[in-house]
Protein backbone atom coordinates (compact mmCIF):
# COMPACT_ATOMS: atom_id res chain seq x y z
CA UNK A 1 0.00 0.00 0.00
CA UNK A 2 1.66 3.43 -0.95
CA UNK A 3 2.58 5.81 2.03
CA UNK A 4 1.15 8.91 2.50
CA UNK A 5 2.81 12.10 0.42
CA UNK A 6 3.75 14.96 3.06
CA UNK A 7 2.96 17.79 1.99
CA UNK A 8 6.36 19.13 0.98
CA UNK A 9 6.64 16.05 -1.06
CA UNK A 10 3.64 16.86 -3.13
CA UNK A 11 4.07 20.40 -3.44
CA UNK A 12 7.67 19.34 -4.87
CA UNK A 13 6.21 17.36 -7.16
CA UNK A 14 3.78 20.02 -8.80
CA UNK A 15 6.72 22.76 -8.81
CA UNK A 16 8.58 20.39 -10.37
CA UNK A 17 6.33 18.47 -13.23
CA UNK A 18 4.77 22.77 -14.00
CA UNK A 19 8.52 23.73 -14.07
CA UNK A 20 9.31 21.38 -16.63
CA UNK A 21 5.59 21.41 -18.79
CA UNK A 22 6.57 24.10 -20.84
CA UNK A 23 4.22 26.40 -20.04
CA UNK A 24 6.36 29.88 -20.29
CA UNK A 25 4.13 32.69 -21.04
CA UNK A 26 1.22 30.58 -22.10
CA UNK A 27 -2.51 30.95 -21.14
CA UNK A 28 -4.14 28.11 -18.91
CA UNK A 29 -7.07 26.71 -17.80
CA UNK A 30 -7.20 24.42 -14.76
CA UNK A 31 -10.27 22.17 -14.22
CA UNK A 32 -10.76 21.30 -10.87
CA UNK A 33 -13.33 19.19 -9.40
CA UNK A 34 -16.81 20.39 -7.25
CA UNK A 35 -17.22 19.79 -3.54
CA UNK A 36 -18.76 16.05 -4.50
CA UNK A 37 -15.10 14.92 -4.37
CA UNK A 38 -12.79 14.04 -1.71
CA UNK A 39 -9.28 15.59 -2.30
CA UNK A 40 -6.90 18.47 -1.65
CA UNK A 41 -8.10 21.05 -3.52
CA UNK A 42 -6.88 23.95 -1.37
CA UNK A 43 -3.45 22.61 -1.56
CA UNK A 44 -3.49 22.08 -5.30
CA UNK A 45 -4.56 25.76 -6.19
CA UNK A 46 -2.22 27.30 -4.09
CA UNK A 47 0.53 25.44 -4.61
CA UNK A 48 -0.48 25.38 -9.04
CA UNK A 49 -1.00 29.26 -8.18
CA UNK A 50 2.44 29.53 -6.59
CA UNK A 51 4.38 27.26 -9.29
CA UNK A 52 2.22 29.07 -12.31
CA UNK A 53 1.51 32.48 -11.59
CA UNK A 54 4.67 34.76 -12.83
CA UNK A 55 6.07 32.33 -15.35
CA UNK A 56 2.15 32.38 -17.65
CA UNK A 57 0.35 34.71 -19.20
CA UNK A 58 -2.79 33.30 -17.44
CA UNK A 59 -3.93 31.57 -15.11
CA UNK A 60 -7.44 30.56 -14.83
CA UNK A 61 -9.65 27.58 -12.45
CA UNK A 62 -13.31 25.95 -13.81
CA UNK A 63 -14.93 24.23 -11.13
CA UNK A 64 -15.74 20.78 -13.79
CA UNK A 65 -19.63 20.56 -12.63
CA UNK A 66 -20.93 18.58 -15.49
CA UNK A 67 -24.75 18.84 -14.23
CA UNK A 68 -23.93 19.84 -11.12
CA UNK A 69 -25.77 23.19 -9.58
CA UNK A 70 -23.39 26.07 -9.94
CA UNK A 71 -21.20 27.11 -7.01
CA UNK A 72 -21.69 30.20 -5.91
CA UNK A 73 -18.71 33.19 -5.31
CA UNK A 74 -18.18 32.30 -1.45
CA UNK A 75 -18.68 28.39 -2.33
CA UNK A 76 -15.66 28.79 -4.77
CA UNK A 77 -13.59 30.16 -2.78
CA UNK A 78 -14.28 28.17 0.22
CA UNK A 79 -13.91 25.19 -1.94
CA UNK A 80 -10.49 26.55 -2.98
CA UNK A 81 -9.29 27.51 0.28
CA UNK A 82 -9.31 31.34 0.31
CA UNK A 83 -10.65 34.50 1.27
CA UNK A 84 -12.02 37.36 -0.41
CA UNK A 85 -9.07 39.30 1.03
CA UNK A 86 -7.21 36.87 -0.55
CA UNK A 87 -8.68 36.86 -3.85
CA UNK A 88 -8.80 40.92 -4.23
CA UNK A 89 -5.06 40.95 -3.37
CA UNK A 90 -2.88 37.80 -3.76
CA UNK A 91 -5.22 35.89 -6.54
CA UNK A 92 -6.63 38.91 -7.91
CA UNK A 93 -5.42 37.85 -11.63
CA UNK A 94 -7.03 34.48 -11.14
CA UNK A 95 -10.37 33.76 -12.35
CA UNK A 96 -12.71 31.50 -10.79
CA UNK A 97 -15.60 30.00 -13.05
CA UNK A 98 -18.57 28.01 -12.93
CA UNK A 99 -19.74 25.48 -16.10
CA UNK A 100 -23.17 25.43 -16.46
CA UNK A 101 -23.91 22.11 -18.69
CA UNK A 102 -27.44 23.33 -19.98
CA UNK A 103 -26.64 27.03 -21.49
CA UNK A 104 -26.00 27.25 -25.00
CA UNK A 105 -24.37 30.54 -24.88
CA UNK A 106 -20.85 28.46 -23.25
CA UNK A 107 -20.78 25.74 -25.90
CA UNK A 108 -19.32 24.96 -28.50
CA UNK A 109 -19.46 22.06 -31.06
CA UNK A 110 -16.12 20.44 -32.14
CA UNK A 111 -17.98 17.67 -34.06
CA UNK A 112 -19.51 14.45 -33.31
CA UNK A 113 -19.08 10.68 -32.77
CA UNK A 114 -20.03 8.73 -35.68
CA UNK A 115 -22.99 5.96 -36.13
CA UNK A 116 -19.68 3.86 -36.74
CA UNK A 117 -17.71 5.23 -34.23
CA UNK A 118 -20.64 4.41 -31.50
CA UNK A 119 -21.67 1.32 -32.72
CA UNK A 120 -17.69 -0.08 -32.46
CA UNK A 121 -16.95 1.38 -29.03
CA UNK A 122 -20.07 0.48 -27.22
CA UNK A 123 -19.76 -3.29 -28.82
CA UNK A 124 -23.41 -2.56 -30.90
CA UNK A 125 -25.33 -1.45 -28.25
CA UNK A 126 -26.48 1.74 -29.89
CA UNK A 127 -26.16 3.16 -33.75
CA UNK A 128 -25.81 6.71 -33.44
CA UNK A 129 -24.50 9.89 -34.01
CA UNK A 130 -23.69 12.17 -30.89
CA UNK A 131 -22.70 15.56 -31.27
CA UNK A 132 -19.28 16.42 -28.88
CA UNK A 133 -19.64 20.15 -27.25
CA UNK A 134 -17.75 21.57 -24.47
CA UNK A 135 -17.27 24.88 -22.69
CA UNK A 136 -16.59 27.29 -25.15
CA UNK A 137 -14.17 29.16 -23.19
CA UNK A 138 -11.41 26.42 -23.33
CA UNK A 139 -10.43 28.10 -26.81
CA UNK A 140 -9.05 30.96 -24.69
CA UNK A 141 -6.25 28.69 -23.79
CA UNK A 142 -3.59 27.44 -24.73
CA UNK A 143 -3.58 24.76 -22.22
CA UNK A 144 -5.80 23.11 -20.18
CA UNK A 145 -4.40 21.81 -16.55
CA UNK A 146 -7.23 18.72 -15.30
CA UNK A 147 -6.87 18.35 -11.02
CA UNK A 148 -8.65 15.73 -9.80
CA UNK A 149 -8.86 12.67 -7.35
CA UNK A 150 -9.28 8.60 -9.16
CA UNK A 151 -12.07 6.50 -7.86
CA UNK A 152 -14.22 3.36 -8.78
CA UNK A 153 -17.12 4.49 -10.84
CA UNK A 154 -20.20 3.87 -11.59
CA UNK A 155 -20.39 4.88 -14.97
CA UNK A 156 -17.27 4.62 -16.54
CA UNK A 157 -15.47 2.15 -14.47
CA UNK A 158 -13.04 4.64 -12.86
CA UNK A 159 -12.96 8.64 -12.30
CA UNK A 160 -10.47 11.09 -13.57
CA UNK A 161 -8.47 12.35 -16.60
CA UNK A 162 -10.56 12.70 -19.85
CA UNK A 163 -13.97 13.00 -17.44
CA UNK A 164 -13.00 16.67 -16.38
CA UNK A 165 -14.02 17.49 -20.39
CA UNK A 166 -16.61 15.16 -20.59
CA UNK A 167 -19.05 15.42 -18.33
CA UNK A 168 -17.00 18.06 -16.78
CA UNK A 169 -17.09 20.73 -19.41
CA UNK A 170 -19.37 19.44 -22.10
CA UNK A 171 -23.28 19.56 -23.11
CA UNK A 172 -25.70 17.62 -22.21
CA UNK A 173 -25.40 15.12 -25.32
CA UNK A 174 -22.71 13.31 -24.90
CA UNK A 175 -23.02 13.28 -21.29
CA UNK A 176 -26.44 11.73 -21.35
CA UNK A 177 -25.21 8.99 -24.00
CA UNK A 178 -22.17 7.79 -22.42
CA UNK A 179 -24.46 7.71 -18.88
CA UNK A 180 -27.34 5.75 -20.53
CA UNK A 181 -24.41 3.57 -22.12
CA UNK A 182 -22.91 2.69 -19.11
CA UNK A 183 -26.74 2.11 -17.37
CA UNK A 184 -27.31 -0.39 -20.00
CA UNK A 185 -24.19 -2.31 -19.55
CA UNK A 186 -25.24 -2.19 -15.48
CA UNK A 187 -23.18 -0.82 -12.43
CA UNK A 188 -21.69 -4.13 -11.48
CA UNK A 189 -20.64 -4.64 -14.95
CA UNK A 190 -18.79 -1.60 -15.13
CA UNK A 191 -17.42 -0.07 -11.22
CA UNK A 192 -13.82 -0.82 -10.38
CA UNK A 193 -12.89 -1.81 -14.33
CA UNK A 194 -9.72 0.37 -15.63
CA UNK A 195 -11.18 -0.11 -19.06
CA UNK A 196 -14.96 0.01 -20.27
CA UNK A 197 -17.27 1.20 -23.25
CA UNK A 198 -17.86 4.28 -21.28
CA UNK A 199 -13.62 5.51 -20.75
CA UNK A 200 -13.34 4.32 -24.12
CA UNK A 201 -15.95 7.22 -25.15
CA UNK A 202 -15.12 9.78 -22.89
CA UNK A 203 -11.03 9.26 -23.96
CA UNK A 204 -12.10 8.76 -27.70
CA UNK A 205 -14.27 12.66 -27.21
CA UNK A 206 -11.43 13.99 -24.87
CA UNK A 207 -8.97 13.49 -27.30
CA UNK A 208 -10.73 15.53 -29.89
CA UNK A 209 -10.24 18.91 -28.49
CA UNK A 210 -7.86 20.81 -29.74
CA UNK A 211 -6.07 22.67 -27.15
CA UNK A 212 -2.82 20.84 -25.41
CA UNK A 213 -3.81 19.17 -22.00
CA UNK A 214 -2.05 18.05 -19.28
CA UNK A 215 -2.95 16.51 -15.62
CA UNK A 216 -2.64 16.23 -12.37
CA UNK A 217 -4.37 12.77 -10.91
CA UNK A 218 -4.59 11.93 -7.60
CA UNK A 219 -5.05 9.21 -5.07
CA UNK A 220 -7.02 10.04 -1.74
CA UNK A 221 -8.22 8.33 0.86
CA UNK A 222 -9.04 9.09 4.73
CA UNK A 223 -5.40 9.05 5.87
CA UNK A 224 -4.77 11.89 3.09
CA UNK A 225 -2.92 11.98 -0.42
CA UNK A 226 -2.00 8.52 -1.38
CA UNK A 227 -0.92 9.45 -5.04
CA UNK A 228 0.03 12.35 -7.28
CA UNK A 229 0.58 11.62 -10.65
CA UNK A 230 1.32 14.26 -14.19
CA UNK A 231 1.24 13.76 -17.56
CA UNK A 232 -1.33 13.66 -20.28
CA UNK A 233 -4.87 12.83 -19.06
CA UNK A 234 -4.30 9.28 -20.75
CA UNK A 235 -1.29 8.77 -18.80
CA UNK A 236 -1.63 10.30 -15.07
CA UNK A 237 -5.46 8.84 -14.86
CA UNK A 238 -3.66 5.38 -15.86
CA UNK A 239 -1.49 5.39 -13.25
CA UNK A 240 -4.07 6.59 -10.97
CA UNK A 241 -6.65 4.36 -12.02
CA UNK A 242 -3.73 1.68 -11.13
CA UNK A 243 -3.66 2.91 -7.64
CA UNK A 244 -6.85 3.33 -6.70
CA UNK A 245 -7.76 0.45 -7.32
CA UNK A 246 -5.39 -0.88 -4.30
CA UNK A 247 -6.52 1.66 -2.15
CA UNK A 248 -10.25 2.06 -2.73
CA UNK A 249 -11.64 -1.24 -2.80
CA UNK A 250 -12.56 -3.43 -0.27
CA UNK A 251 -12.88 -7.58 -0.21
CA UNK A 252 -15.29 -8.94 1.31
CA UNK A 253 -16.32 -12.71 2.05
CA UNK A 254 -20.09 -12.79 1.49
CA UNK A 255 -23.02 -10.63 0.97
CA UNK A 256 -24.74 -8.30 3.31
CA UNK A 257 -28.30 -8.78 3.75
CA UNK A 258 -28.40 -5.13 5.41
CA UNK A 259 -26.22 -2.27 4.97
CA UNK A 260 -26.55 0.98 6.15
CA UNK A 261 -24.69 3.60 3.89
CA UNK A 262 -23.78 6.66 5.71
CA UNK A 263 -23.77 9.55 3.17
CA UNK A 264 -20.93 12.02 4.39
CA UNK A 265 -22.25 15.79 4.09
CA UNK A 266 -20.31 16.78 0.87
CA UNK A 267 -23.20 14.88 -0.98
CA UNK A 268 -26.18 17.21 -0.79
CA UNK A 269 -28.60 15.39 -2.47
CA UNK A 270 -29.60 11.95 -4.15
CA UNK A 271 -28.07 13.07 -6.96
CA UNK A 272 -24.36 12.59 -5.84
CA UNK A 273 -25.28 10.42 -2.66
CA UNK A 274 -26.63 7.44 -5.18
CA UNK A 275 -22.85 6.34 -4.83
CA UNK A 276 -23.50 5.19 -0.99
CA UNK A 277 -25.60 2.57 -3.45
CA UNK A 278 -23.18 1.97 -6.55
CA UNK A 279 -20.35 1.25 -4.66
CA UNK A 280 -22.00 -1.10 -2.12
CA UNK A 281 -24.44 -2.97 -4.49
CA UNK A 282 -21.93 -5.94 -5.23
CA UNK A 283 -21.89 -7.18 -1.69
CA UNK A 284 -25.31 -6.41 -1.04
CA UNK A 285 -27.51 -10.44 -0.88
CA UNK A 286 -30.18 -11.11 -3.33
CA UNK A 287 -33.43 -9.23 -1.95
CA UNK A 288 -30.99 -7.42 0.58
CA UNK A 289 -31.70 -4.44 1.83
CA UNK A 290 -29.35 -0.51 1.63
CA UNK A 291 -30.16 1.78 3.78
CA UNK A 292 -28.56 5.58 2.41
CA UNK A 293 -28.55 7.57 5.88
CA UNK A 294 -28.46 10.91 5.29
CA UNK A 295 -30.48 13.36 7.60
CA UNK A 296 -28.77 16.37 5.85
CA UNK A 297 -29.79 15.31 2.63
CA UNK A 298 -33.68 17.46 2.08
CA UNK A 299 -33.29 17.10 -1.87
CA UNK A 300 -33.93 14.39 -4.57
CA UNK A 301 -31.71 16.24 -6.72
CA UNK A 302 -30.86 20.11 -6.97
CA UNK A 303 -30.97 19.88 -10.90
CA UNK A 304 -33.46 17.34 -11.88
CA UNK A 305 -35.53 16.38 -9.36
CA UNK A 306 -38.94 17.82 -10.88
CA UNK A 307 -38.04 14.68 -13.61
CA UNK A 308 -36.70 11.94 -11.08
CA UNK A 309 -40.17 12.74 -9.69
CA UNK A 310 -42.31 11.89 -12.82
CA UNK A 311 -40.41 9.13 -13.60
CA UNK A 312 -39.15 7.11 -10.10
CA UNK A 313 -36.39 5.20 -9.45
CA UNK A 314 -36.67 1.99 -11.70
CA UNK A 315 -34.23 -1.06 -12.74
CA UNK A 316 -32.56 -0.80 -16.25
CA UNK A 317 -35.24 -3.27 -18.46
CA UNK A 318 -38.16 -0.88 -16.92
CA UNK A 319 -37.25 1.42 -19.18
CA UNK A 320 -35.92 -0.74 -21.85
CA UNK A 321 -39.09 -2.78 -22.01
CA UNK A 322 -40.72 0.79 -22.35
CA UNK A 323 -38.31 2.80 -24.38
CA UNK A 324 -41.08 4.56 -26.50
CA UNK A 325 -42.39 6.06 -23.35
CA UNK A 326 -39.24 7.02 -21.54
CA UNK A 327 -37.11 7.91 -24.60
CA UNK A 328 -37.62 11.34 -24.84
CA UNK A 329 -36.36 11.58 -20.68
CA UNK A 330 -32.33 12.80 -20.18
CA UNK A 331 -30.43 9.72 -20.71
CA UNK A 332 -28.73 10.68 -18.11
CA UNK A 333 -31.25 10.67 -15.48
CA UNK A 334 -32.45 7.93 -16.54
CA UNK A 335 -29.63 6.02 -15.81
CA UNK A 336 -28.95 7.94 -12.66
CA UNK A 337 -32.39 5.95 -11.62
CA UNK A 338 -31.25 2.88 -12.67
CA UNK A 339 -27.91 2.97 -10.73
CA UNK A 340 -29.97 3.99 -7.92
CA UNK A 341 -32.28 1.41 -8.06
CA UNK A 342 -29.86 -1.37 -8.69
CA UNK A 343 -30.38 -4.84 -10.88
CA UNK A 344 -33.67 -6.05 -11.83
CA UNK A 345 -36.07 -7.56 -14.07
CA UNK A 346 -39.16 -6.24 -15.73
CA UNK A 347 -40.85 -8.75 -17.45
CA UNK A 348 -44.95 -8.87 -17.84
CA UNK A 349 -45.56 -5.58 -16.16
CA UNK A 350 -43.85 -6.63 -12.87
CA UNK A 351 -40.46 -4.91 -11.89
CA UNK A 352 -38.48 -7.13 -9.71
CA UNK A 353 -35.62 -5.23 -8.00
CA UNK A 354 -32.66 -6.83 -6.21
CA UNK A 355 -32.19 -4.49 -4.01
CA UNK A 356 -34.47 -2.87 -1.31
CA UNK A 357 -33.48 0.61 -1.37
CA UNK A 358 -34.23 2.62 1.85
CA UNK A 359 -33.97 6.58 2.00
CA UNK A 360 -33.63 7.75 5.47
CA UNK A 361 -33.04 11.36 5.01
CA UNK A 362 -35.43 14.26 5.63
CA UNK A 363 -37.11 13.81 2.27
CA UNK A 364 -40.57 13.27 2.81
CA UNK A 365 -42.10 9.63 2.84
CA UNK A 366 -44.61 10.94 0.64
CA UNK A 367 -42.19 11.73 -1.88
CA UNK A 368 -40.41 8.32 -1.39
CA UNK A 369 -43.20 6.82 -2.43
CA UNK A 370 -43.84 8.42 -5.35
CA UNK A 371 -40.40 8.26 -6.63
CA UNK A 372 -40.33 4.22 -6.04
CA UNK A 373 -37.67 3.88 -3.25
CA UNK A 374 -38.25 3.43 0.41
CA UNK A 375 -38.54 5.38 3.48
CA UNK A 376 -37.29 5.74 6.79
CA UNK A 377 -37.26 8.29 9.32
CA UNK A 378 -34.02 8.93 10.29
CA UNK A 379 -34.39 10.14 13.75
CA UNK A 380 -35.65 6.15 14.57
CA UNK A 381 -32.10 4.96 13.02
CA UNK A 382 -28.99 4.33 15.72
CA UNK A 383 -25.83 3.49 14.21
CA UNK A 384 -24.30 1.73 16.63
CA UNK A 385 -26.98 -0.62 16.45
CA UNK A 386 -25.46 -1.67 12.98
CA UNK A 387 -21.54 -1.54 14.34
CA UNK A 388 -19.82 -4.91 14.43
CA UNK A 389 -22.72 -7.27 13.12
CA UNK A 390 -21.19 -8.48 10.04
CA UNK A 391 -21.01 -11.87 11.40
CA UNK A 392 -25.01 -11.48 11.37
CA UNK A 393 -25.07 -9.70 7.76
CA UNK A 394 -25.05 -6.26 8.80
CA UNK A 395 -22.63 -3.91 7.30
CA UNK A 396 -22.54 -0.37 8.69
CA UNK A 397 -20.46 1.36 5.83
CA UNK A 398 -19.33 5.26 7.86
CA UNK A 399 -18.27 7.54 4.85
CA UNK A 400 -19.62 5.78 2.12
CA UNK A 401 -19.40 6.73 -1.54
CA UNK A 402 -15.93 6.42 -2.59
CA UNK A 403 -14.83 2.80 -1.35
CA UNK A 404 -15.88 0.61 -3.67
CA UNK A 405 -17.18 -2.80 -1.86
CA UNK A 406 -16.65 -6.45 -3.76
CA UNK A 407 -16.99 -10.05 -2.77
CA UNK A 408 -13.78 -11.97 -2.80
CA UNK A 409 -13.33 -14.52 -5.72
CA UNK A 410 -13.78 -18.39 -4.82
Amino acid sequence: MADILTEAQAAEQVHRSLGSAGLEGKRVLALIPDRTRTAPIPFMFKEVCSALLGRVKALDFMVALGTHAPMSEPEILQHVGITQEQKERAFRDVRLLNHIYNDPMQLVSIGCLSEDEVERVSNGLFRMTVNLTINKVVFDYDHILIIGPVFPHEVVGYSGGYKYLFPGISGVEIIDFFHWLGAVITNPQIIGLKRTPVRDVVDMAGSRVPVDKSCFAMVVDHEGLKGLFYGTPEEAWSKAADLSSQTHVKYVSKPYNLILSCAPSMYDDIWVAGKCMYKLEPVLADGGTLIIYAPHITEVSHTHGRILDEIGYHVRDYFVCQWDRFKHYPWGVLAHSTHVKGIGTYVDGIEKPRANVVLATRIPEERCQRINLGYLDYREIDQKQYLNRESEGVLCVQKAGEVLYRLEEK
